[in-house]
């Protein structure tokens, strides 16, 4: 069975970071579907060089990849050095990377707490500031950035992480109406519960862990609907009925309520 590729220039390349698992691998497998050669990021070398050679393998396209951890200074500067010295035609830009810690706020060190600020939002605002004469004046570009269901409402247990999601949403609705007359479309996308390490990572404990597994979506569905809804110039894209009901209902839903029953799950 072969694939269907789109018209993409043969030297249009996808730049993923926190592409060697999870949401941000299956992004980049289905940007690789169609056509675009691939300029991965992540922080583990062997796994990235395995879906180097997969990738390479199944589909016949280009794809590079650099170790680097974006809560580390100078780690952006040093992504677009890499990618200048290469004179590619960047079409994509996908800030995946991003993790949360579960527990109450003070469990965590001041520097654990600002590792992850510094990943989730300084390394993603930087990438779209520092990226953005990359892809403008193409005609037509894209910019797909991952927050989180959490962005929706206050959660206990997970308050800094939830934030910084808050902040990604809303600084990326904000952007897509500056860049869209720039030929720069940028989509966000919310996922929730998914089947990647998020769990382990953030330490979530078992209660949490039984209440997401019954919301639960693959890497593949989610990075379906994120890779679909960016070439569709959708602002914003909240993966799943479930997440999209659960949206809805902090939205419309006392404060107070959402947030009680949220703090009972990730107690």
């Amino acid at each position: 069975m072969g694939f269907f590729f789109l018209n993409v220039s043969t030297m249009a390349f996808a730049l993923i970071t926190g592409a060697s698992k999870g949401i941000g691998k299956e992004i980049a497998n289905q940007l690789a579907i169609k056509g675009y050669d691939l300029l991965l990021i992540a922080r583990n070398s062997y796994e990235l060089q395995m879906v180097k050679e997969e990738f390479e393998k199944k589909y016949g396209l280009k794809v590079e990849y650099l170790v680097a951890d974006l809560a580390e200074s100078g780690a952006v500067d040093r992504i677009v050095s890499w990618v200048e010295e290469k004179n590619i035609d960047l079409r994509v830009l996908v800030n995946n990377a991003g993790y949360g810690l579960v527990g109450q706020f003070d469990q965590y060190s001041f520097e654990e707490n600002q590792k992850m600020m510094l990943v989730n939002m300084n390394a993603l605002v930087e990438m779209c500031h520092k990226f953005y004469p990359f892809l403008v004046g193409k005609g037509q570009a894209y910019l797909l950035n991952i927050a989180s269901s959490t962005a929706y409402q206050a959660i206990p247990n997970m308050s800094l992480y939830a934030a910084t999601k808050v902040f990604v949403l809303n600084f990326s609705r904000g952007l897509h109406h500056e860049w869209k007359s720039k030929g720069i479309s940028v989509t966000v996308v919310s996922p929730g519960a998914t089947t990647t390490n998020f769990n382990d990572r953030a330490n979530l404990q078992e209660k949490a862990r039984k209440a997401a597994e019954k919301i639960t979506m693959t890497p593949e569905a989610v990075a379906i609907l994120a890779v679909n809804g960016m070439f569709a110039k959708k602002i914003e894209v909240i993966t799943g009925l479930i997440n999209k009901l659960g949206a809805f209902l902090a939205w419309v839903s006392p404060k107070a309520l959402s947030e009680k029953i949220a703090k009972g799950i990730y107690e």
